[in-house]
């Protein structure tokens, strides 16, 4: 079940990128934590150039602390996509299984964003009409990460790459604090947003190792602006020191 959700998630990501929503979600921390004093960090970057680093330390056990932060300048001639996100938060982990290289995790959190959208409109390479959306909002998030160390090959040019694969539920609260369109005071939206999301580890090194993320994003109420628009589609890079 979880391969077909692998294969499909890419295609629906295609879909929901189709449309627009002034929230731009960022890769969820997925430390896969195992024992205390572990470090994990990483970098990420999306195909519309959205940047996310995550950061992750194990203060004991069975207990780590989280931090994230995503951002974005995307310029072109028919739309303007700017946003920042910061997000801190702390939850459980623990290993299970016969070797134990099963990882659990649970964690929460909390957020702060900004956006700021403009979209133009041409008529014969006249600019006609635009519309900016300025946006401010906070976030409240609960996600359960399941991962395994144990590994797989993969053979690449003579060598074997090591592969481990994990998954995370997370569902987020995202309310306005302040919305304008073209300078004038709207009503607030908020919403409540479900994403399923994969990803895939390969092993360049014991502490190194690349990262394929992807995922969905349903918005659970039906909203204008702070609508479900934007999945999860990156590539990036992943360090954990001091564990197992």
């Amino acid at each position: 079940m979880l391969t077909y959700l692998r294969f499909i998630l890419p295609i629906l990501a295609l879909f929901a990128a189709s449309c627009s929503s002034v929230y731009m979600p960022n890769v969820p921390n997925t430390p896969m934590l195992s024992k205390q004093g572990e470090f994990s960090g990483g970098g990420h970057i999306s195909l519309k150039g959205n940047a996310s680093i995550n950061g992750a330390y194990a203060v004991s056990n069975h207990i780590g602390v989280l931090f994230s932060g995503s951002a974005m300048n995307n310029d072109r001639r028919s739309k303007d996509f700017g946003h920042k996100l910061i997000e801190i938060g702390g939850g459980y982990y623990d290993t299970f299984g016969p070797d134990n290289n099963r990882i659990i995790e649970i964690y929460g959190g909390v957020g702060k964003g900004w956006s700021d959208i403009t979209y133009r409109d041409y008529k014969n390479d006249i600019l006609i009409s635009s519309e900016l959306q300025e946006v401010d909002y906070r976030k409240s998030f609960l996600q359960v990460n399941y991962s395994s160390k144990k590994k797989n090959n993969l053979r690449l040019f003579g060598t074997d790459f090591p592969i481990n694969y994990g998954t995370a539920l997370r569902i987020s609260h995202v309310r306005m604090d302040r919305f304008f369109l073209n300078g004038v005071v709207q009503p607030k939206e908020d919403n409540i947003f479900f994403e399923p999301i994969f990803f895939t580890r390969m092993a360049l090194s014991k502490v190194v190792q690349l990262q394929y993320t992807t995922s969905s994003n349903i918005g659970l109420k039906s909203r204008k602006y702070m609508s479900a628009g934007n999945s999860i589609f990156t590539i990036g890079v992943v360090v954990n020191v001091g564990g197992k």
